[in-house]
């Protein structure tokens, strides 16, 4: 597969807030410790996958949070 022709850098996604959650990711990027240290000498197509990675992070990250907040809704009886 040929790598697509870049005209513009991947940017990193930090957002300054770099502090760690209990699985290991960074809570501001959710880029692990190794993709953190790692950027800069990523090729763009492993930056694009790492944002693709995030983003899934990202999304799991939001069920679980909406999950936390509504654990088991009760079906209304109809008694």
């Amino acid at each position: 597969m040929a790598e697509q022709l870049e005209f513009f850098p991947v940017p990193s996604p930090c957002r300054g807030i770099c502090q760690v959650d209990t699985r290991g990711y960074c809570i501001g990027c959710l880029r692990s410790r190794d993709e953190r240290f790692q950027w800069m000498s990523f090729s763009d197509a492993q930056k694009r996958e790492v944002l693709r990675l995030c983003h899934q992070r990202r999304l799991r990250m939001l069920r679980q949070q909406k999950q936390d907040a509504d654990p088991d809704p009760q079906q209304p009886s109809l008694f």
